[in-house]
């Protein structure tokens, strides 16, 4: 987990307030949120098909293809979970490429090796184990909302990066329309812990459907992670959206 000693600069930017319905505290959220990726690793991926309606796969590698990744890059995937993006992002780069999945979960990283992703990280977003300069590409899909500290993980992002090299975050936004808004929550809120308490992770995973939906509702607004892209150095910090609620924050080094 993040030594906070390790964390510099200002006051860290939340991507969301602290949610004390899950945890009590900083220290506490990685403790009970860590533990509830692990016992959910089991179900994410059905879970995550059941969400985007079988489309997940497909629409992560469309979204590497519009952020430019191509057969021969260098790749790093963070808050990789079970290696969604990282397994799209190996079919693209091929044999002549190289990705690396990085995620805090034992668990989900665990599921990874299943789905064929070759190279695995235990580390989080804010101190990564790689040396300046290392990638062509850097990823995250639907896990800004879990760091600790935005500008702290954009400036390890970027120190990571080639000179060139780009970052793509993908994100789940709440319309603005009132009434989409309400039926996206009614369905992720409702549904899917619902639907999520009769997996192999039982409770573990209905909350972390709960959870995942509160994280989102409670996210900071788009103009905001653009911001804190700038403000760690990236240049063009651009949000592309697909079907009103899939954000594609990108910018490069």
């Amino acid at each position: 987990m993040t030594d906070s000693s390790q964390l510099t600069g200002p006051a860290p930017l939340r991507p969301h307030p602290l949610l004390k319905r899950y945890y009590s505290d900083e220290e506490d959220r990685r403790r009970q949120i860590g533990a509830l990726f692990n016992h959910a690793a089991c179900d994410y991926d059905w879970i995550n098909q059941a969400i985007s309606f079988g489309s997940g796969a497909w629409y992560r590698r469309q979204a590497l293809l519009r952020a430019g990744l191509q057969p021969g890059m260098s790749v790093l995937d963070t808050g990789a979970g079970t290696g969604g993006v990282a397994q799209q992002a190996q079919a693209v780069v091929g044999r002549s490429g190289r990705v690396v999945a990085l995620d805090p979960s034992l668990g989900m990283l665990s599921h990874a090796t299943k789905r064929g992703v070759s190279r695995r990280v235990r580390a989080v977003a804010e101190v990564l184990p790689f040396p300046d300069q290392k990638f062509d590409l850097l990823s995250m899909g639907y896990a800004l909302r879990h760091v600790v500290d935005l500008r702290a993980t954009f400036r390890e992002y970027r120190r990571v990066l080639k000179d060139g090299g780009k970052v793509l975050l993908l994100e789940i936004t709440p319309p603005s329309s009132r009434l989409a808004h309400h039926v996206l929550g009614f369905y992720m809120g409702r549904v899917m812990p619902l639907i999520a308490r009769f997996g192999r992770g039982g409770k573990s995973t209905r909350e972390l459907m709960e959870y995942y939906w509160d994280t989102i509702e409670s996210c900071v607004p788009p103009p905001t992670i653009l911001q804190a892209l700038e403000e760690a150095g990236f240049k063009n910090p651009v949000r592309h959206v697909e079907q009103g609620i899939c954000s594609e924050y990108s910018a490069v080094r």
